[in-house]
């Protein structure tokens, strides 16, 4: 056990980080179980995650979007690059993913949400970079 994660500065800075977060987030954030190996070895099936609507993303960042082959179903890819065409994304397992080089540039509309904790497993819970 990480005793770190008891001592006061810890919880003060994990708790300053996430209400400053939590100010510049529009909307509710959601629950996204991954499924599949396209994000591997960043996400494991299984994993847990929160998602966070935001107004922008930038390259290097990982969102929801919804899938356009079955709008119901959501994507977890990481943006590679945004442009005037749109927002490409790719897993990080590209040889297991399909992404924007199979069904093209998304739009911002597509975007659910920045990902921004893993709460499940336990072992790996975090904030993401980004």
């Amino acid at each position: 056990m990480d005793m770190n994660h008891s001592h006061p500065t810890h919880w003060h800075r994990s708790l300053r980080r996430t209400v400053s977060l939590l100010a510049t987030v529009r909307g509710r954030p959601r629950r996204v179980v991954v499924s599949g190996a396209s994000m591997l070895p960043s996400f494991e099936p299984g994993d847990r995650l929160i998602v966070v609507p935001v107004n922008e993303v930038r390259p290097g960042q990982v969102v929801a979007l919804a899938d356009p082959r079955s709008p119901g179903r959501l994507l977890v890819k990481r943006v590679k690059a945004v442009g005037r065409a749109g927002i490409d994304v790719r897993g990080d397992n590209e040889a297991a993913s399909t992404d924007s080089r199979s069904f093209g540039p998304v739009s911002p509309s597509s975007i659910t949400g920045r990902v921004i904790y893993r709460y499940q497993p336990a072992a790996r819970a975090g904030w993401l970079a980004g």
